[in-house]
């Protein structure tokens, strides 16, 4: 058995499938887990993603499964390594982006070359770029896009360098656009600059798909890669040139899972309350209501009698105006509020699948996380993507002898028509 080549450290669910699905397009054969394997465990891939829930717990905790899934990976033989999180940098002033990279960064460099690390969470096919380290979104800075709204992570500062800055004990740099127009030996120059200025950490700006793919080339040395799941696309290359990596055809080729389907819910973006009123216009849907199960009231109980009496596919949401999730964080808190809709989306996706439910959409990272460990699912093929950042997926060794089709959708991804294209391409169309 090959070992692998890259080792990936994603901190949400959906932030994982969406670089395995970059790394599948650079046919790279992936495979994503759920959580750290247990140590002595192998699996044949070029590329492998460890999927955490680390987004938002205590930084202290983040750093400690981060390393854990860093060990891991290290024992798989990988040669170059890759921490992602979201494209617009979700992260509180407190965490956990910068002591993670810190980390990361002290576990790698024992040399001094290696102490160098680029931040680049732009993903310009879904409208996130960076500009002299400013984040927009569309043509909007981040903190006028809707995330400075984010019940868990609001972003105020559109400003990577100052973000990170204020979490890092490192010093931190930027690469700006005139650098990397120039090519990847200018932005190998510009490291070097930095790093004799003693900067360890560095934002680096991105406006097109071909500023990722030059960034890529000139990580080429680079022992750790920090970022959105954009900077991926020219990190195969790499070992494609280095003779390492033969390009796998058919990659994304995923077997047809029969049985029945489920929408659920639980994102408060913008992007995820659109598909939620595209979908509820002509299709049957149930509304998860946090107070409501604060009171104690049979709620995932419903939900799964509502999905059972349908013969179409049903839309399970908890997906809220920014006004009404304000409004339930006044009375509930806000931690309280994100934990009872989780555990209850994880709840009514357990008990569905006991009913013969075999495909799930699902919309929201912490969602996402939440409805995967409740399923049991400890790894994942990759398989064609639905929208960009967004693949099909397929569980791996299922408990039951029955494999499930998951889409797992980053809260601000997908079209509006998201959740339809995502049962067409779980039911076998692209």
């Amino acid at each position: 058995m090959a070992q692998a080549l890259l080792g990936c450290i994603a901190d949400d669910f959906t932030g994982a499938t969406d670089l395995a699905s970059m790394l599948v397009r650079g046919g790279m054969r992936t495979v994503q887990t759920i959580g750290v394997p247990a140590a002595g465990t192998s699996i044949d891939a070029d590329a492998l993603v460890v999927a955490l829930k680390s987004r938002t717990i205590p930084a202290d905790d983040a750093v400690r499964q981060s390393l854990k899934a860093l060990e891991w990976l290290r024992a798989q033989g990988c040669r170059q390594f890759f921490f992602k999180y979201c494209s617009t940098y979700d992260s509180t002033d407190k965490g956990n982006i910068g002591p993670v990279a810190d980390a990361l960064l002290d576990a790698l460099s024992s040399r001094r070359e290696d102490d160098f690390a680029i931040a680049c969470p732009a993903f310009p096919e879904n409208g996130r770029t960076i500009f002299r380290g400013n984040l927009f979104v569309g043509d909007v800075l981040l903190n006028k896009s809707g995330m400075e709204n984010h019940p868990l992570t609001p972003m105020t500062d559109p400003n990577l360098v100052s973000v990170l800055q204020r979490q890092t004990k490192s010093k931190v740099g930027l690469i700006r656009y005139d650098t990397i127009a120039k090519g990847a030996d200018a932005i190998r120059a510009r490291i070097e600059e930095l790093k004799e200025g003693g900067v360890r950490l560095a934002i680096a700006d991105a406006m097109s798909d071909a500023d990722l793919y030059t960034l890529g080339k000139a990580c080429r040395d680079l022992t750790l890669v920090t970022g959105g799941s954009g900077i991926a696309l020219g990190l195969p290359q790499n070992f494609h040139s280095a003779d390492l990596l033969v390009y796998a055809g058919h990659a994304d080729d995923l077997p047809k899972i029969e049985g029945k389907s489920v929408v659920l819910a639980g994102s408060t973006s913008k992007a995820t309350n659109a598909q939620v009123t595209e979908w509820r216009a002509s299709r049957p849907s149930f509304r998860i209501d946090p107070i409501a199960l604060s009171r104690g009231e049979p709620v995932v109980e419903n939900a799964v009698e509502f999905a059972r009496s349908h013969d179409r596919t049903v839309l399970i949401y908890a997906t809220s105006s920014p006004d009404e999730v304000k409004a339930v964080q006044k009375e509930l808190g806000a931690e309280k509020a994100g934990h009872l809709v989780e555990d209850a989306l994880a709840s009514i996706a357990r008990n569905l699948r006991d009913v013969g439910v075999r495909k799930f959409v699902v919309a929201g990272g912490e969602t996402s996380g939440a409805v995967v460990q409740a399923l049991n699912v400890r790894s994942l093929r990759i398989g064609p993507q639905i929208d960009p950042g967004v693949p099909a997926t397929q569980s791996i060794g299922a408990e039951d002898g029955f494999p499930l089709g998951l889409a797992l959708k980053s809260g601000n991804f997908g079209t509006v028509d998201f959740f339809a294209k995502a049962l067409k391409a779980l039911n076998g169309g692209k």
